[in-house]
């Protein structure tokens, strides 16, 4: 673009014709596929996590490192060397490093040569001792702890949200389902503690996932440090701390001990199995937003202007819901890739696991990322509906009341069996109503004009009262969200005002 622009000048006739260069450029691109994953939805932050400019940066500071703490050790490598590579650690010719890639068939020393071409008295030293994962593993799990830092402020965040819904909500009785068939009442806010009960150990997990993380460090072609050993003529202390300088300087306070020349592929499948578990979080908060939408008893926001079908403008469909469901399935799908990545590397290492993991790693990331973004989007504007929830919980009230009920005639008197079969024949008759008229239940008006529930009908009130079946439910709620809820949000804090905007 640069060139272009001082090619053509800065005149208004150049500046037309920039635009239009511009423009076939864009219509260019289009002719291309591009990943929705980075194209459509995932944030400037994490997209740029997995891009070349970070990745092929992140390789030029592992190689600034390597020469500091070479030199610092020993090696005759000069102050002059690594000023002329920190003065061009970000500016890298993309294009050279193309052609060189495309000559040699080799991506790393491609990189090699073209950090070598800007920095030609530090180019005998660069990379040296080294094998390509020392750039290409080292800077993968730079990539992934970063990419955990991303995602942890966002999950955070979306707690923070459901936890001040669940608090708002904590005493509104509802429904519960079973086998999505009506059951004892709970209450709203007690559902979204259902939600956030999973998204807490998913917390818990991509924190304990990060942690985990280790750096390769300096190991060698096939992690035995031989290379490292002969520069050192011998000395194993000066690989040891060699190893603990590069791993210090990338960030990192472990080294794994022993790699063959990568890292175990395992750790891949530690890192996305937990993103996997997310998934399942969300895809679980979504379907039941989704199913409580068709009830009509939550929304997710709608905006003023959106459409929710083509040809029905009446709908309000849970685009954000079925979004992150969508989203979910593929985070879920891609743990499969580490698993069969790391069954088949042979000895200490096969080259079949790059092309997968150069999909697999990032997706998983850029996935989780987007789900987040949109679950934070959808509970920062949950819609609930009371007044639909109450004509829900008055529908099924009387069944559910039978048991009080009897023990109130039974305290007046009565007996327990004779008033199971009254409230069984009644109940019967009221269902038929329901499900064969497709009229109200109108159990409790039958239950009025029966003669034999005389002595408790100035109880029917206060034993229907919705708030009598929620048990501790409102109690739950304030526990748990005091106990374990608001102590793990605590770090996070300092993010917690973001908000997001719904991409596309």
């Amino acid at each position: 673009t640069l060139s272009i622009e001082e090619n053509i000048g800065a005149t208004s006739e150049g500046a037309t014709v920039f635009t239009f260069l511009a423009t076939m450029a864009g219509a260019e691109e289009m002719k291309k596929y591009r990943s929705p994953l980075v194209s459509r939805y995932a944030s400037k932050e994490m997209s740029y996590n997995f891009s070349d400019k970070k990745k092929f940066t992140t390789w030029r500071k592992l190689w600034i490192f390597l020469a500091k703490a070479e030199k610092a050790l020993g090696l005759p490598i000069t102050d002059a060397q690594i000023a002329e590579m920190e003065s061009h650690a970000e500016d890298i010719d993309f294009a050279m490093a193309a052609e060189e890639e495309r000559k040699l068939r080799h991506d790393v020393m491609a990189h090699v040569h073209t950090f070598a071409h800007c920095c030609p008295t530090a180019a005998p030293i660069i990379h040296l001792g080294a094998t390509s994962c020392y750039v290409g593993d080292n800077t993968d799990l730079i990539a992934l702890r970063d990419g955990f830092n991303i995602l942890l402020p966002k999950l955070a965040r979306v707690i923070d949200r459901l936890a001040n819904f669940a608090e708002e909500y904590a005493d509104l009785p509802t429904l519960g389902f079973t086998h999505f068939q009506p059951a004892q009442l709970t209450t709203v806010g007690k559902r979204a503690c259902l939600w956030l009960q999973d998204l807490v150990m998913d917390v818990r997990n991509l924190e304990r996932a990060r942690d985990d993380l280790r750096f390769r460090g300096v190991k060698g072609t096939t992690g035995t440090q031989a290379s490292f050993l002969q520069l050192f003529q011998g000395d194993h202390d000066k690989v040891v701390e060699l190893d603990k300088m590069v791993t210090e300087m990338a960030g990192f306070k472990k080294a794994y001990l022993v790699t063959g020349q990568t890292y175990s592929r395992k750790v891949d499948i530690d890192c996305l199995s937990r993103l996997a578990s997310l998934g399942a979080s969300v895809h679980k908060i979504c379907t039941d937003i989704r199913l409580l939408a068709n009830l009509k008893e939550i929304e997710e926001p709608f905006e003023k202007e959106q459409i929710g079908s083509s040809a029905m403008p009446y709908k309000r469909n849970p685009m954000r819901a079925e979004r992150c469901c969508s989203l979910a399935r593929h985070l879920i799908a891609l743990v499969a890739d580490p698993l069969q990545t790391a069954s088949v590397q042979w000895l200490e290492r096969t080259l079949d696991d790059s092309a997968n993991r150069r999909i697999s790693l990032p997706e998983s990331f850029l996935t989780a990322d987007i789900i987040l973004s949109t679950l934070q989007n959808i509970t920062e504007g949950l819609v609930v509906y009371p007044k639909v929830i109450e004509r829900h919980i008055r529908h099924e009230l009387p069944f559910m009341a039978t048991e009080n009920i009897i023990m109130a005639i039974v305290k007046a008197g009565g007996n327990r069996q004779e008033c199971h079969e009254k409230i069984r024949v009644l109940s019967q008759e009221a269902a038929a109503v329901v499900k064969q008229e497709g009229g109200d239940n109108d159990l409790l008006a039958r239950i009025q004009r029966d003669p034999y529930f005389a002595p408790i009908l100035g109880q029917l009130d206060a034993l229907l009262d919705p708030k009598t079946f929620i048990g501790r439910a409102p109690q739950q709620v304030k526990t748990f969200l005091a106990e374990e809820v608001r102590p793990l949000l605590e770090p996070y804090k300092a993010n917690m005002d973001v908000k997001v905007e719904l991409v596309l």
